[in-house]
């Protein structure tokens, strides 16, 4: 066997981690993730670092937290300062490639949220951007200019074939392929040429449309079929493909995914795969909610009087509709994806190097999906949000099936891979390697928690990599009818969560163990008051423990 492995690293936009059938839902079409699953680890309490694409699709590739890499929120760009654990590996002779969307950099035009028209703005900035390409993935660059291309390596990868957007009104190298492969196949995109979709209420609100593209030319397919053409090249270029083949080089491929980001969009039969009367409600919709925190009132209450916003990217309260369409629309577009995976590992079988490579799958964030009656995401950091797949299958020689329920982080996936390519991080990546805990993972005779919010008892066996998480979040949009723009930070241990907003008097403490669906807020209670001080106290230090520490200094003085 190769003492150098492949790895392959799937990576979706905006889903929950309780939507797959490994993951206990039983209306989910993933064969494909549910058979990788079976050979691999699945991580029972895998959350984000914050529940926001662009911040934590950087935190993905630096190994650290906004905080420190500077993509706090939506529309700034990764600096391009911040090194990768994609250019470590490409540094020690790994093939890099990303296929599908980055969104490293912004992608859209839109005028930012903050500071509003009207505000005070400074000129100048206190941190100089670091040298490089900005601006590199922003669609309209991509239409104005037929000739404009990403500045290689990209953030470490080598080799980059890009989607921007969402549904199937996406940009790059994508929408190119379209007008080359298929002349006049753009006259079939978007919400004005969708076919018919009676009844279904997402629609008015241009949340969801039944995308008039065939599946063929869709964004997921084209992904899939890029990075089989990939796989192939990197073989023949490699020389003889298979196990351990001398002098092979490895490679890690991104597999990326852009969907099943709202607008809903699956294509063709995935439209029908599971139809919302079938579609059943979270069991937190329309229970009882004791002191919720003042978002969720906000939210709730603008809803009765008839003025919630349904058309945006920010979290609302939805109908029973709206909730059971969106959960649908999503195993559609996950059945696709998983359609897009068999077709990529049926390709890796092919040439022969399954065996010799690690995969994992996961995603940048949640989707409330009807959680408590909420729909997409923003501002709130419930588990829907911030708890996302992960799973990670090793080479044929190191696999060990089971479900490992310690805490374990966005951030924690570049180290991870390092490590099992025995390439050394760098210094102020804050990843844990997850390695020892897979190694020591339960078995899978243990079954995963029923309603696929709770996390497993923590096996004793195994000392955690994390005794808890900190969850971050800046936002630009002033939501909840606030006087400012959001900001956040939360504490996650196995058996609580405690969340801070700023500007707000009140907070959330919930206790996992006894309310599972997190639907009683214990902020005020008189009898928790010395666990929210020590909660809190905690949250203090993990945050002391966050601060940036590289680079070393080069004096003492």
């Amino acid at each position: 066997m190769s003492p150098r492995p492949n790895f392959i690293l799937f990576v979706t936009d905006q889903q929950p981690a309780g939507l797959l059938g490994c993951e206990g839902q039983a209306l989910a079409r993933t064969p494909a993730v549910d058979a990788i699953a079976a050979q691999g680890c699945v991580f029972d309490a895998f959350h984000v670092a914050t529940p926001l694409c662009q911040p934590n699709r950087a935190t993905l590739m630096t190994s650290r937290l906004p905080s420190l890499h500077g993509v706090q929120m939506n529309g700034r760009d990764l600096p391009h300062g911040e090194r990768t654990f994609v250019e470590l590996l490409r540094a020690a002779g790994w093939r890099t490639a990303l296929v599908g969307k980055a969104h490293l950099q912004n992608i859209t035009t839109t005028p930012p949220a903050w500071p509003a028209p009207g505000e005070p703005r400074r000129p100048l900035a206190a941190r100089h951007p670091a040298p490089g390409a900005h601006g590199q993935e922003l669609w309209q660059r991509w239409e104005d200019d037929p000739a404009h291309e990403l500045e290689l390596p990209y953030y470490g990868f080598e080799e980059v074939a890009l989607t921007i957007g969402h549904a199937d009104e996406q940009h790059g190298h994508w929408r190119r392929w379209l007008r080359a492969h298929a002349p006049g196949a753009e006259r079939l995109i978007g919400p004005e040429a969708a076919l018919p979709a009676p009844g279904y209420a997402l629609a008015a609100h241009r949340q969801a449309w039944r995308t008039a593209l065939p599946e063929e030319l869709h964004p997921t397919r084209w992904v899939a079929e890029r990075c089989c053409e990939l796989l192939e090249r990197w073989a023949a270029e490699g020389g003889r493909a298979g196990p351990g083949a001398p002098g092979r080089q490895p490679f890690f491929l991104q597999c990326s995914f852009p969907d099943p980001h709202h607008p809903y969009t699956p294509p063709g039969r995935w439209w029908d795969l599971v139809r919302p009367d079938e579609a059943p409600l979270p069991a937190s919709f329309g229970a009882p909610l004791h002191d919720p925190p003042a978002a969720v009132r906000a939210l709730h209450e603008a809803a009765a009087r008839g003025t919630a916003r349904k058309s945006g990217h920010g979290v609302f309260a939805c109908t029973a509709r709206e909730a059971r369409e969106a959960l649908a629309l999503n195993l559609g577009s996950l059945g696709f994806i998983d359609d897009a995976v068999a077709r990529v590992h049926a390709t890796l079988r092919q040439l022969g190097l399954d065996d010799d490579t690690v995969l994992a799958f996961t995603s940048d964030h949640g989707d409330m999906l009807g959680d408590r009656g909420l729909l997409l995401k923003g501002g709130l950091h419930y588990r829907a949000l911030t708890r996302v797949p992960f799973v990670w299958r090793d080479t044929a020689a190191r696999r060990r099936p089971g479900r490992c329920a310690a805490l374990a982080q966005t951030l924690d996936i570049g180290t991870t891979v390092l490590e099992r390519a025995g390439v050394e991080p760098a210094q102020g990546m804050q990843g844990v390697s997850l390695l020892g805990q897979m190694d020591g993972s339960i078995d899978r005779s243990i079954a995963p928690p029923a309603d696929r919010q709770i996390a497993a008892p923590i096996d004793d066996r195994v000392p955690p990599a994390r005794p808890h998480l900190l969850i971050e979040e800046e936002g630009q949009r002033r939501d909840f009818g606030w006087s400012q723009r959001v900001r956040m930070r939360t504490l996650l241990t196995p058996r609580h969560r405690l969340t801070l907003w700023a500007g707000q008097d009140a907070g959330e403490l919930v206790d996992l163990h006894e309310d599972p669906l997190e639907l009683r807020n214990l902020w005020a209670d008189p009898s928790r008051q010395g666990l929210r001080a020590q909660l809190t106290e905690q949250l203090a230090r993990a945050m002391m423990e966050a601060a940036e520490t590289s680079p070393y200094p080069g004096r003492a003085a």
